[in-house]
């Protein structure tokens, strides 16, 4: 069916063109016989009279010929006289023919006349009609186009009004069911509000509660031990007969005090004086009063806040591992598919054995490194957004994130939610960095402003506002650095309020890199250049660049080496980059999976 109208849709010219042929040729034969149909009776009818002349003519010639000549003078009279029958003389008809041949010659002169221009104007109206035939027939050609058109649109109308209805529906149907969803999931905020606030009650309970058995027993121990030692201290006693519980109570405030960093000469005094036999009751009764003296203060030092019992306070400052020397990498040792979508952020531990990466799936993946390869530990879930930044802090114990969610989050290593989350920024927070200490952080983001934030209370502590996009940060002992989008490096003192010191460079910075005896500072720019800044001096000292070498993106990362020796830059084709810091020199080009992709993508 759908064939036969294709022909008859491509025939349909050929068969126009054909009655177009026909009626002209008809119109032509009718307006060509309307024009000749008064000439041609009158045509005929000149005709009859020019023969009928012609015969007259002949019969006058031969008449003089035969008759026998008269007189001039008689035969002039003769033709003057009228015939006796009532016949005209032939030089009457002669004149009379001649007259009548006269006019006939000018009445068919005049119509020759008329015929001429009767056909000039029948060519012209001719053409006339020509021209409006063919435009007739280009818009009737026209029409039907216009119709088929006309029919094909009327089929698209009543296409898409069917599906405009069907999309209603949808729609009608959707917005119910986002209606009902959004009702669910208020409630489920409502419920998970709930649920949160009995959470916090419930642990704050148990913490009280834990603190008051806690103190309990530790004053019941205070009052065993006490009880003991006066008991002890009213009778004479040999080493073998001292308490175990005395003994134990001592030696373990022996090593707390060790612990916690007290002089050593406490402990051996003591021990000793524990070993030496005694001679006399107050050489005893002075021994254990400085014993009991000892305990009290052991037992006062091992309160802690909330009182709680608990080992050596928190130190402040961890102890960072130093790396003697560092291996240049040869090969890939690894290749594993770590996230759904982009990897952004890669991050080792201190000791170099938990590798955490982070990703556009807004997930956190924790690895360990065990003989060159990747074994899964946890995945660290609850971001908000894509992850731009993955840092750890010197213990190893906590991850600091941050995301396009406008805020940074902090997970403790071993627990797969978010611990924290410092909210405050205005857009996309691109750098997230402990201080040397775990309680401490430092945030960047393209709202213009770097934040300084205590985690213990998940608290902002000051905010540092700049001219421009803040693309990364590090952190020194006192010192705060930000790279930014207006081609400048920042200095920050930790204890002031106003920056310290400004390097410009030569396009927008990408990344910062610290050394580790931190006098060294490591950027990445989108010149396609790394530069080496001494702090000491607060000058460029090394400029690395490299053919093939590109900065392709605002998040492109450099790092120094654990060593300072080399600096390790990745490029837009995939490949890393790695330069000697001393001599300046492209020491390896490492193309592993990612330069292959490039090179199939291209």
């Amino acid at each position: 069916m759908a064939g036969s109208e294709g022909l008859s849709v491509l025939g349909a010219p050929a068969i126009l063109w054909k009655l177009h042929i026909v009626r002209q040729l008809r119109q032509r034969d009718r307006t060509q016989k309307a024009l000749f149909q008064e000439l041609v009776p009158a045509y005929n009818h000149l005709l009859e009279k020019a023969e009928l002349l012609a015969t007259f003519s002949e019969k006058l010639q031969l008449e003089p010929s035969e008759a026998t000549p008269a007189p001039h003078k008689g035969s002039w009279e003769e033709e003057s006289r009228p015939d006796s029958a009532g016949v005209s003389s032939p030089a009457t008809l002669k004149e009379k023919w001649q007259e009548e041949e006269e006019g006939l010659r000018l009445v068919c002169g005049e119509m020759a006349y008329q015929v001429v221009e009767k056909s000039a104007a029948l060519s012209t109206q001719q053409l006339q009609l020509e021209e409006r035939q063919d435009r007739l027939a280009a818009l009737e050609a026209r029409v039907v186009q216009l119709q088929e058109a006309r029919a094909q649109q009327a089929r698209q109308v009543e296409e898409q009004r069917v599906k405009n209805v069907a999309q209603r529906a949808a729609y009608e149907d959707l917005r119910v069911r986002t209606g009902d969803q959004e009702a669910a999931l208020r409630r489920l905020q409502e419920e998970a509000s709930y649920v949160l606030e009995g959470l916090v009650q419930l642990k704050a309970r148990a913490a009280t509660e834990r603190n008051l058995r806690l103190e309990r027993r530790e004053r019941a121990n205070q009052a065993r031990v006490s009880q003991e030692l006066k008991k002890a201290a009213k009778r004479t006693v040999s080493i073998s007969e001292v308490p175990d519980s005395l003994g134990k109570g001592i030696r373990e405030g022996t090593e707390t005090l060790a612990l916690a960093g007290e002089p050593d000469s406490l402990e051996s005094e003591a021990c000793e004086k524990w070993k030496r036999p005694f001679r006399s009751a107050s050489a005893t009764s002075l021994t254990l009063s400085r014993c009991v003296d000892v305990v009290k203060g052991l037992l006062d030092f091992k309160k802690r806040r909330g009182h709680s019992i608990g080992g050596v306070p928190e130190q402040r400052y961890q102890s960072i591992p130093v790396c003697v020397a560092a291996r240049l990498p040869v090969q890939v040792q690894d290749v594993l598919d770590a996230h759904l979508s982009e990897v952004n952020a890669v991050c080792f531990g201190p000791n170099s054995s938990l590798l955490a990466t982070g990703g556009a799936d807004r997930l956190i993946h924790l690895w360990n490194v065990v003989g060159g390869r990747l074994e899964a530990n946890q995945t660290l879930e609850g971001a908000g957004g894509s992850i731009t930044s993955v840092d750890m802090d010197p213990s190893g114990s906590q991850v600091l994130a941050a995301t396009y969610n406008q805020a940074a989050q902090l997970w403790k290593v071993g627990e797969a939610h978010s611990k924290e989350t410092l909210s405050g920024h205005k857009d996309k927070v691109t750098a997230a960095k402990f201080k040397l200490t775990r309680h401490q952080a430092v945030t960047g983001s393209r709202d213009r402003t770097v934040k300084e934030w205590d985690l213990g209370r998940a608290y902002c502590s000051r905010t540092i506002n700049v001219l421009s996009y803040c693309n990364d940060v590090v952190c020194g002992d006192h010192i705060i650095i930000s790279g930014h989008n207006d081609q400048k490096i920042r200095f920050w003192d930790s204890r002031g309020p106003c920056c310290t010191q400004v390097i410009p460079v030569q396009s927008r910075v990408t990344s910062l890199s610290l050394s580790h005896d931190q006098l060294h500072l490591l950027s990445c720019s989108r010149d396609d250049t790394l530069k080496v800044i001494d702090l000491r001096v607060s000058n460029i000292r090394q400029v690395f660049r490299a053919d093939g070498f590109k900065c392709g993106s605002d998040w492109t990362k450099a790092v120094f080496s654990p060593d300072r020796r080399y600096a390790v830059a990745g490029s837009w084709d995939g490949a890393l980059y790695i330069w000697d810091v001393d001599t300046g020199k492209l020491e390896s080009t490492l193309r592993g999976p990612h330069w292959i992709v490039r090179r199939l993508l291209r």
